[in-house]
């Protein structure tokens, strides 16, 4: 029977001391926030929350869920989160399956994987894709958001290197039953892929959740904003004309940034658990079998 060293036990201790630090010290700020968007005006303008509400009340909330353009932002970041994700996992996951087969299958292959990477390494700047954006007629559109983005080479790369570890044998008994390469990507590959298919996804959900720039580019409309592009126009730029004015006359404005920004953080915390047991294995299962 295996019997654990003295030094293993302390590495072990040091180590579970280290990671909860860590982990306080991220969810401190967000606790906070949550404490100070849960407390009075006074206190809250004051400086006076800590850890704790003082003056305990929702009225931040519901004040903030009054505001028709918050609650429109908010939608246009699910849409486009949602509908980003599922595109792009169409797009990259059959991508990567191309390119996962050896030169003798795919002739092309070294072309495009080329084509593919010098992407990461040269783009075409910001002026060129917002001319390509405008002359698609995609301007003040969703499809501004999604489109754009859709090809990410790294996940590609990334699933690239887990489709190569699949055992061949599964793919030659596949094709023996009569399997073309399309029921072979859906009945062997994805079902052997989840764990980096989780990954994926979650890069690409953070991602699309949490960008702000092109959607200060790209969108006109304030009812067509991603939450986080409408929440950068009111905190970064402190423009409250987007907040209609009873809102802003009955709570401060350290109030109301705390309780969006809690808002605009809780679906990536709610998200994250179901993903985390598959977010480290997809890495690196997906970097060994390389």
């Amino acid at each position: 029977m295996y019997h654990k060293t003295l030094s293993y036990r302390i590495f072990s201790i040091c180590n579970n001391i280290f990671l909860t630090v860590v982990s306080i010290a991220c969810l401190l700020p967000l606790l906070h926030l949550l404490m100070v968007s849960l407390s009075s005006t006074a206190p809250a303008n004051a400086g006076l929350v800590t850890f704790w509400p003082i003056g305990f009340t929702f009225e931040a909330y519901a004040k903030t869920f009054d505001n028709a353009n918050f609650l429109a932002s908010l939608w246009v970041s699910v849409e486009r989160t949602v509908l980003g994700t599922a595109l792009a996992l169409v797009v990259n996951t059959t991508a990567a399956y191309a390119l996962s087969k050896e030169t003798q299958v795919f002739r092309a292959r070294n072309v495009y994987l080329w084509y593919f990477v010098v992407t990461m390494l040269f783009s075409g700047g910001l002026i060129p894709g917002y001319i390509l954006v405008l002359k698609l007629g995609l301007m003040n559109t969703l499809w501004a958001l999604i489109l754009p983005g859709l090809v990410a080479v790294f996940n590609i790369i990334l699933l690239l290197n887990f489709f190569r570890g699949v055992p061949k044998d599964l793919e030659e008994a596949a094709f023996i039953d009569g399997a073309g390469h399309l029921r072979t990507f859906f009945s062997i590959y994805l079902p052997l892929s989840l764990p980096v298919i989780a990954t994926v996804s979650l890069f690409m959900m953070v991602g699309h959740w949490n960008s702000y720039f092109d959607g200060i580019i790209y969108i006109r409309d304030t009812e067509k904003l991603p939450l986080a592009s409408f929440m950068q126009t009111i905190i970064v730029q402190a423009d409250m004309s987007k907040l209609d004015p009873e809102a802003v006359a009955n709570l401060s404005q350290r109030t109301i940034r705390a309780s969006q920004i809690f808002i605009s953080a809780l679906p990536i915390l709610l998200v994250y658990p179901f993903l985390q047991r598959y977010f480290v294995t997809g890495i690196v299962v997906g970097a060994v079998k390389e």
